[in-house]
């Protein structure tokens, strides 16, 4: 099976009514979400997908670089929600729970969600979400959702030694090569609905689905942020998209911005 996407057929499987409409493929980009910001300021329609073989300045969460090598699947969608700005920065749950549901259903893997925006098989990050939006006021202008997904590679071989214990990809889980342009048409099928369903019913229904993939909830946890580290029991995720955790003290706090890392006992 070829590691790379074949272009001619990234829209053969796509059953979607306005996701991937328009679709721009390029074989290396320095960052798909600047591509498709660069685009939708220049007034891309909604539904707009960028797509590479390779990003060679990929970014995540806080400015990090994204590892992005060839066999991966890479790609930024552009959405125009009828949203505030704070509603709209919860598309990074819609786009991680499609995300779980796609690998979960099509591979049977056993995937978890985590806080704020990566995706787990086996403890291992194998997807991570980035949420990036252009507001005027309360007005959201765009977003931007990029979806990076460790494919058709073996992080052993191809990822940087630092990054080997605690990242896989689906060619490891699975000991083989899966096809790009079905996968990536199952997972923008899948954050269509979950769009459509966000927009018409609200963050609660994709929010009680995203947590029944948390395997982090109910469990000790550390959460470092720009300023300070947290350690408790993480006790939820409300709705507003903040990580619930009780402390040591018993005190409860609502954190908005951090990295979660999983401590060895329950409480």
């Amino acid at each position: 099976m070829p590691t790379k996407i074949k272009v001619g057929q990234l829209q053969d499987d796509l059953r979607t009514k306005h996701l991937g409409r328009s679709i721009l493929f390029s074989r290396e980009v320095g960052s798909t979400n600047e591509w498709a910001k660069e685009l939708a300021m220049y007034g891309a329609q909604e539904g707009t997908v960028v797509i590479a073989e390779t990003q060679t300045r990929g970014r995540g969460r806080l400015g990090r670089e994204w590892f992005s090598p060839n066999g991966g699947l890479w790609f930024s969608l552009i959405l125009r929600p009828k949203l505030r700005p704070a509603e709209a920065a919860k598309l990074t749950f819609v786009a991680g729970l499609a995300v779980a549901k796609v690998l979960h259903e099509m591979f049977g893997l056993m995937v978890e969600t985590k806080w704020p925006n990566d995706v787990l098989v086996n403890g291992k990050k194998i997807c991570g979400i980035l949420t990036e939006m252009n507001t005027t006021g309360e007005k959201v202008n765009f977003v931007v959702v990029g979806v990076g997904v460790n494919a058709n590679f073996d992080v052993e071989k191809v990822f940087p030694e630092e990054l080997i214990r605690v990242t896989t990809s689906l060619e490891n889980e699975l000991r083989r090569k899966v096809r790009l342009e079905k996968l990536f048409a199952g997972l923008l099928e899948t954050i269509e609905k979950l769009y459509e369903l966000y927009t018409r019913k609200g963050f609660n229904p994709v929010l009680e689905e995203w947590k029944g993939y948390a395997g982090f909830l109910g469990r000790r946890v550390e959460v470092t942020s720009p300023t300070e580290k947290l350690s408790g029991q993480a006790l939820d995720v409300d709705r507003d998209g903040a990580l619930v955790i009780r402390l040591k003290d018993e005190r409860i706090r609502r954190v908005f911005v951090g990295d979660v890392s999983l401590q060895t006992s329950k409480e």
